[in-house]
Protein backbone atom coordinates (compact mmCIF):
# COMPACT_ATOMS: atom_id res chain seq x y z
CA UNK A 1 0.00 0.00 0.00
CA UNK A 2 1.09 3.60 -0.40
CA UNK A 3 1.70 6.49 2.01
CA UNK A 4 -0.65 7.38 4.00
CA UNK A 5 -1.84 10.79 3.60
CA UNK A 6 -1.25 13.10 6.50
CA UNK A 7 -2.61 16.75 7.59
CA UNK A 8 -0.05 18.76 9.56
CA UNK A 9 -0.40 22.35 10.60
CA UNK A 10 2.67 23.83 12.48
CA UNK A 11 1.57 26.98 14.79
CA UNK A 12 3.94 28.83 17.06
CA UNK A 13 2.24 30.35 19.82
CA UNK A 14 3.53 33.53 22.20
CA UNK A 15 3.22 31.77 25.16
CA UNK A 16 5.39 29.64 27.28
CA UNK A 17 4.79 26.22 26.55
CA UNK A 18 2.96 24.72 29.81
CA UNK A 19 0.58 27.23 29.09
CA UNK A 20 -0.39 25.91 25.73
CA UNK A 21 -0.47 22.72 27.17
CA UNK A 22 -3.00 23.96 29.80
CA UNK A 23 -4.73 25.16 26.72
CA UNK A 24 -4.92 21.64 24.90
CA UNK A 25 -5.71 19.55 28.22
CA UNK A 26 -8.21 21.72 30.55
CA UNK A 27 -11.08 20.85 29.75
CA UNK A 28 -12.69 24.04 30.64
CA UNK A 29 -10.13 26.25 28.53
CA UNK A 30 -10.51 23.31 25.95
CA UNK A 31 -14.27 23.89 25.50
CA UNK A 32 -14.01 27.32 24.69
CA UNK A 33 -11.47 26.69 21.68
CA UNK A 34 -12.39 23.30 20.01
CA UNK A 35 -14.65 23.76 17.13
CA UNK A 36 -14.85 27.55 17.08
CA UNK A 37 -18.30 29.15 16.29
CA UNK A 38 -20.55 25.81 17.90
CA UNK A 39 -20.97 25.35 21.49
CA UNK A 40 -18.52 22.28 22.81
CA UNK A 41 -19.27 20.36 26.02
CA UNK A 42 -17.12 17.90 26.95
CA UNK A 43 -18.70 14.64 28.48
CA UNK A 44 -15.74 13.39 30.12
CA UNK A 45 -12.04 13.87 29.90
CA UNK A 46 -9.60 11.47 31.29
CA UNK A 47 -6.03 12.45 30.42
CA UNK A 48 -3.72 9.25 29.94
CA UNK A 49 -3.02 6.66 28.45
CA UNK A 50 -6.40 4.08 27.49
CA UNK A 51 -8.48 7.36 28.62
CA UNK A 52 -11.26 9.05 26.75
CA UNK A 53 -12.20 11.99 25.76
CA UNK A 54 -16.41 12.52 24.87
CA UNK A 55 -16.94 15.38 23.21
CA UNK A 56 -20.04 17.09 21.78
CA UNK A 57 -20.15 19.87 19.20
CA UNK A 58 -23.84 21.72 19.18
CA UNK A 59 -24.85 23.53 16.27
CA UNK A 60 -29.16 24.54 17.52
CA UNK A 61 -30.82 21.29 17.55
CA UNK A 62 -28.34 19.55 16.38
CA UNK A 63 -25.40 17.66 17.95
CA UNK A 64 -22.38 16.33 16.60
CA UNK A 65 -20.79 13.63 18.92
CA UNK A 66 -17.05 12.32 18.97
CA UNK A 67 -14.55 10.23 21.20
CA UNK A 68 -11.19 10.15 21.59
CA UNK A 69 -9.03 7.58 23.55
CA UNK A 70 -5.39 8.64 24.39
CA UNK A 71 -2.62 6.61 23.49
CA UNK A 72 0.41 8.83 25.31
CA UNK A 73 0.05 11.64 27.31
CA UNK A 74 3.59 13.12 27.89
CA UNK A 75 3.31 16.52 29.64
CA UNK A 76 4.38 18.94 28.59
CA UNK A 77 5.36 17.74 25.42
CA UNK A 78 3.22 15.52 23.49
CA UNK A 79 -0.45 14.21 22.97
CA UNK A 80 -1.03 11.12 20.86
CA UNK A 81 -4.72 10.18 20.51
CA UNK A 82 -7.11 7.84 17.93
CA UNK A 83 -9.81 10.30 17.40
CA UNK A 84 -13.22 8.40 16.30
CA UNK A 85 -14.74 10.78 13.76
CA UNK A 86 -17.97 10.57 14.96
CA UNK A 87 -20.30 8.78 17.54
CA UNK A 88 -23.79 7.27 18.57
CA UNK A 89 -25.34 8.24 21.51
CA UNK A 90 -23.90 5.36 23.08
CA UNK A 91 -20.35 6.56 22.31
CA UNK A 92 -20.29 3.70 19.89
CA UNK A 93 -18.02 4.98 16.12
CA UNK A 94 -20.02 5.14 13.41
CA UNK A 95 -19.94 6.70 10.01
CA UNK A 96 -19.73 10.70 9.59
CA UNK A 97 -23.27 11.50 8.69
CA UNK A 98 -22.64 14.39 6.52
CA UNK A 99 -19.37 12.40 4.90
CA UNK A 100 -19.82 9.00 4.86
CA UNK A 101 -16.20 8.14 3.42
CA UNK A 102 -14.86 10.18 6.36
CA UNK A 103 -12.44 7.49 8.08
CA UNK A 104 -14.12 6.47 11.22
CA UNK A 105 -10.56 6.81 12.95
CA UNK A 106 -7.70 9.19 12.93
CA UNK A 107 -3.98 8.70 14.66
CA UNK A 108 -4.02 12.18 15.98
CA UNK A 109 -0.16 13.47 16.92
CA UNK A 110 -0.02 16.99 19.38
CA UNK A 111 3.73 17.98 19.58
CA UNK A 112 4.32 20.70 22.54
CA UNK A 113 8.02 22.10 21.47
CA UNK A 114 9.89 25.18 23.20
CA UNK A 115 11.14 28.42 20.67
CA UNK A 116 12.43 30.88 23.34
CA UNK A 117 9.62 32.29 25.41
CA UNK A 118 7.08 30.94 22.46
CA UNK A 119 5.99 27.38 21.84
CA UNK A 120 5.47 25.25 18.65
CA UNK A 121 2.62 22.78 18.26
CA UNK A 122 2.58 20.69 15.16
CA UNK A 123 -0.48 18.73 14.86
CA UNK A 124 -0.71 15.58 12.75
CA UNK A 125 -3.66 13.94 11.52
CA UNK A 126 -3.31 10.45 9.63
CA UNK A 127 -6.39 8.14 8.29
CA UNK A 128 -6.26 5.08 10.93
CA UNK A 129 -7.22 1.30 9.57
CA UNK A 130 -8.88 3.41 7.06
CA UNK A 131 -10.46 1.54 3.72
CA UNK A 132 -9.02 3.03 0.36
CA UNK A 133 -12.23 5.14 -0.17
CA UNK A 134 -11.80 6.67 3.65
CA UNK A 135 -8.58 7.24 2.67
CA UNK A 136 -9.47 8.96 -0.85
CA UNK A 137 -11.93 11.29 0.90
CA UNK A 138 -9.48 12.42 3.93
CA UNK A 139 -6.54 13.11 0.89
CA UNK A 140 -8.96 15.44 -0.76
CA UNK A 141 -10.12 16.96 2.10
CA UNK A 142 -6.27 17.62 3.40
CA UNK A 143 -6.38 21.52 1.56
CA UNK A 144 -9.38 22.34 3.01
CA UNK A 145 -8.34 21.13 7.03
CA UNK A 146 -7.05 24.63 8.15
CA UNK A 147 -10.48 26.85 8.40
CA UNK A 148 -11.46 25.37 11.74
CA UNK A 149 -8.11 24.96 12.91
CA UNK A 150 -6.95 28.28 12.63
CA UNK A 151 -10.51 29.47 13.81
CA UNK A 152 -9.79 27.66 17.21
CA UNK A 153 -6.08 28.68 17.44
CA UNK A 154 -7.01 32.67 16.96
CA UNK A 155 -9.41 31.31 20.38
CA UNK A 156 -6.35 29.85 21.90
CA UNK A 157 -4.65 33.18 21.18
CA UNK A 158 -7.02 34.96 23.38
CA UNK A 159 -6.90 32.55 25.78
CA UNK A 160 -2.90 32.56 26.38
CA UNK A 161 -3.36 36.46 26.50
CA UNK A 162 -5.81 36.01 29.42
CA UNK A 163 -4.11 33.60 31.44
CA UNK A 164 -0.46 35.60 30.76
CA UNK A 165 -2.12 38.47 32.24
CA UNK A 166 -3.56 36.26 35.22
CA UNK A 167 -0.04 35.23 35.82
CA UNK A 168 1.40 38.58 35.05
Amino acid sequence: MSELPEYVLDRVFNAPRELVWRAWTDPELLSRWYGPGVETIIHEFDLRPGGMWLNEMKMGENSMLSKVVFKEVTPPELLVWHHHSSTDSNWETVSNPKMPDWPKILLTTVAFEEEGTKTKVRLTWVPFEASEDEIACFAGAVGNMGKGWEGGYAVIDQILSELQAQNG
